[in-house]
Order: C-alpha cells, then structure tokens, then sequence
C-alpha cells in the first residue's frame, strides 16, 4: 500500500491524491519511490485514461522534504568526501553519484509525461519547489484562487534539477521562467492564469477537484489510443521542428490507425449514444 498517497479509481479516471498535509505533503522518499511506480502502474495497465493528481490539506506541497537530503539526496556537497580527505579520483565518483541522484528525481516526474494517458493537476494553496517541478511534467493544471506557484530552491542557495528549468520555459513566457527562477519571488493564481500556466480557477479545494475529476471523465469519453496519440504528437512537437513533427504523425497513423475507434464513434453519434472504445492494451513489463 502507498504511504505517500491515497490511490483511487474510479471508472477510467485515476486518482493520485498526497495525503499528508501536516507536513504540507512535503516530497518525503516514500513519495520519490512511489509516484513513479504508481504513474507506470497505471499507465502500463491501460484501463484508466485520465490521471488526476491532487493533495490533502491547506497546501498543494511544500516541495522536497528535509528527510531526503538526509539521505544524500541531491542536496549532497560532497562535504564528507573532503573531510574524509579523499584523493581527487575518490572525488570524482562521489560526484558521479551526485549525478545519478539528480536523474532518479528527474525520472519521478518524467514518469508523469511518459504515462499513456493525460495527467491533470489540481493546486490549493502553496506550489513550491518541487511541486513546480511536479505540475509542470503534467499535461494540464487547475488551483484554486489562493494558490501560488514558487521555485522555492533559488531561495536555499540552489538551482532547480527536477525539471522546473527544462519545462516550465516552454509553459509560459520565457522572461517570466527567468524571473521566477532568479527571484523565487511567489506567483499568485491570478497570474498563473494569465499567463496560461493553469487553465482554470476554481475557488476552493473541493470545487476544483470536483471539476477537474470532470474534465478528467470528459477525456475519458474519447478514444484512449485517439487521446494517446495526441498525447504522444504534442510532447514529440514540443521538442522538434514542424517538419519533424508532421513526419513523427504520418508514421504514427500508418502504425496506429485503423478506423475501428472512428467507426464507433460516428455510430454513436447516429445512434445518440456515447461511444463505448475499448482499454489501451497493457504494457508488457518482462519477457
């Protein structure tokens, strides 16, 4: 069972909510181990075709947890290795493995833009750190009118490595990122909007997560292998040339279309019903 989360589905919605907010559901590790293992389940399962991440509580999260740098999480300056006096070599290993614990972090939220499935966020309250890092891998985001947005980690001395830096540019206007990451000043919702980092403001928690489970169902309406491909055709163009993009599509549909889904929904449409498609098929895992 997770620790970090209370796990729900229903229909073909999946809900992840953080479920500790008197911590202002700070990213301990059991959230670090288990998001990523929870975003594959369900994405490699292929039953649910929306994702909705959510938190309990005053707050959305507080970003990483203290108990992680404790654990020689990415906040390591390899302050040991010098008073142990290791030789440069030594040095060099240490900081290799600096490395490899910033790419597991990274991977925790490269899940959420690698699931088969949209993954929509719903904000109250504080944004910090890595919760930035955490909504900006997902596909949409919702809060609520108290809610603001932080890159807490320039105010601790250190730069974003989760994404934050990589994502959010691409988000919203690139001057605006820089600000914010130079600044760690907060962004209020209203703003959020404006700029199109959320999609919507609700005004409360309960609200919000309410309408945004809907606009989840409503995805879950359409083909899941139709919503996968956009999915899949928007993150590929993000990332290369129109060209590049219009090429990746034409294979695509080659390999993907075959007008079952589209039958069923002309169908349904005559017989003034909604289309009923079939699940993703799951995802082999091990040979």
């Amino acid at each position: 069972m997770p620790k970090a989360f209370d796990v729900d589905i229903s229909g073909h919605v999946a809900h992840l909510r953080m479920n500790r907010p008197e911590a202002f559901n700070s990213m301990n590790p059991d959230f670090w181990r288990e998001l990523p293992s929870l975003v594959d389940q369900i994405s490699n399962d292929g039953s649910a075709r929306a994702i909705v991440i959510s938190s309990e509580g005053k707050h959305f999260t507080a970003g990483m947890d203290l108990a992680v740098f404790g654990q020689g999480g990415e906040g390591q300056d390899g302050s040991e290795a010098a008073e142990r006096k290791e030789t440069h070599k030594e040095l060099g290993y240490v900081r290799a493995q600096m490395r490899q614990n910033a790419k597991v972090f990274q991977e925790s939220f490269n899940a959420l833009e690698r699931a088969r499935m949209p993954v929509l966020a719903a904000v109250q309250g504080g944004c910090v750190g890595g919760g930035v890092d955490l909504i900006s891998a997902c596909d949409v985001r919702y809060c609520t009118e108290n809610a603001f947005f932080c890159i807490q980690e320039i105010n601790i001395g250190l730069t974003a490595d989760v994404g934050t830096l990589q994502r959010l540019p691409r988000l919203i206007p690139d001057g605006l990122a820089r600000e914010l990451a130079y600044t760690g000043r907060r962004m209020p919702a209203q703003q959020a909007h404006a700029i199109g980092l959320v999609n919507e403001v609700f005004p409360d928690a309960e609200t919000m997560v309410s309408g945004v489970i809907d606009i989840a169902n409503e995805i879950a309406e359409k083909s899941p292998l139709a919503v996968w491909g956009s999915k899949e055709m928007l993150n590929y163009t993000r990332d290369h040339s129109v060209e590049d993009g219009l090429n990746y599509i034409a294979t695509w549909q080659a390999g993907m279309f075959f007008g079952g889904d589209m039958a069923e929904a002309f169908e349904a449409k005559q017989e003034k019903r909604k289309p009923v498609f079939p699940d993703l098929p799951k995802t082999r895992t091990e040979i």
